[in-house]
């Protein structure tokens, strides 16, 4: 049996609806493990599972298989705080925080960090989450910042992913942060976050090898939002994205989310290009297109939604093999399905 590789990130501003699609694959693709890469507690993913909302910034999406390992890279910063209060949000699902490790190598954010981030102008100018992963990533690349190694309360959970994932017998997904048009390198620099997100980081922050990965599946949303400065073509104003059913909030940070009703293609094909994508995933068709609520089915979405998909697929030359019809973890139209 061949056991896959599979990298999610986001393809926009972050917010495109990450947790869902992973939570479905999480479900539907039987992972031995679901490891987590990407920043840290700064980007928050949401799961609606079995009627229950959760709000996830630290532990993988993957949770809601009770079956699985669930992992935090070298490459990511930990907040112990949050790190243990997700633990107990998850206690009756399996065997709750025994299947959770973080790497000993991963990065600590301290109260400090926090502090620093919270105070720093520079923090209120870009519009910061202030959860003082910047601090952190600064201190990480001056050599002088904690390892998650160096917490007490992190002891128990400490293990090498690594060698976790590149030993693993079944199939492996590994969850990217943010959005990749918010990476520092290749994003809408100054306003972006603290490192890059790109799928290639993302492996590395596991510890894979880009020849081991299989299929790279970049979630973008039917529109695009963005929270915090910076460039957002098209943008309407609230009561027009409110109008419309798009006006969204933040999960960690609460704020408003800006709005645009437009996708933005060339954004996309570079996205597309520097992350090697082989499939896209879209949230929110439902929000965008009235009447596809729940649809599990290609052949049951409305014409409109249909020829959109299509459009997509066009513009980008990658194909649409996952849909998102609701904001449940099963409301998927799965095409990759024979």
């Amino acid at each position: 049996m061949i056991f896959m590789h599979t990298i999610v990130l986001g393809g926009q501003y972050g917010d495109e609806g990450k947790g869902k699609i992973l939570s479905y694959l999480a479900l539907s693709d039987n992972p031995e493990i679901v490891a987590r890469g990407g920043v840290g507690p700064n980007a928050g993913h949401e799961v609606n599972y079995n009627g229950k909302r959760y709000p996830m910034r630290m532990l993988p999406c993957g949770f809601v298989n009770e079956k699985e390992r669930l992992l935090i890279g070298a490459g990511v910063f930990v907040n112990p705080e949050v790190f243990l209060r997700e633990i107990e949000l998850i206690k009756d699902l399996g065997t709750g925080g025994k299947r959770c490790g973080i790497d000993f190598r991963a990065g600590l954010i301290t109260k400090e960090n926090i502090e620093r981030d919270t105070a720093s102008e520079n923090s209120k100018k870009i519009g910061t989450t202030k959860t003082g992963c910047g601090p952190a990533v600064s201190d990480r690349v001056n050599r002088i910042g904690k390892r998650a190694e160096d917490s007490a309360e992190l002891k128990p959970f400490l293990t090498d992913v690594a060698k976790e994932v590149n030993g693993a017998r079944g199939n492996v997904i590994i969850e990217g942060t943010q959005g990749f048009m918010l990476s520092v390198l290749y994003g809408t620099y100054p306003f972006c976050t603290s490192k890059d997100i790109s799928a290639s980081t993302i492996a590395a922050d596991v510890g894979l090898g880009p020849k081991r990965i299989d299929d790279i599946i970049p979630v973008i949303k039917a529109y695009t939002t963005r929270v915090g400065a910076g460039h957002l073509p098209g943008e309407v104003d609230t009561e027009t994205a409110k109008a419309k059913n798009m006006q969204e909030y933040g999960t960690v940070t609460g704020r408003p989310r800006r709005t645009s009703l437009e996708l933005h293609f060339d954004d996309l094909r570079t996205m597309v290009m520097i992350n090697s994508a082989t499939q896209i995933a879209i949230t929110k068709i439902d929000v965008r297109f009235a009447g596809n609520k729940g649809i599990r089915k290609y052949a049951d979405l409305s014409r409109e939604a249909k020829s959109f998909i299509e459009k997509v697929e066009h513009e980008l030359k990658v194909p649409v093999t996952l849909i998102g019809t609701g904001p449940n973890a099963e409301d998927i139209v799965d095409r990759r399905k024979k």
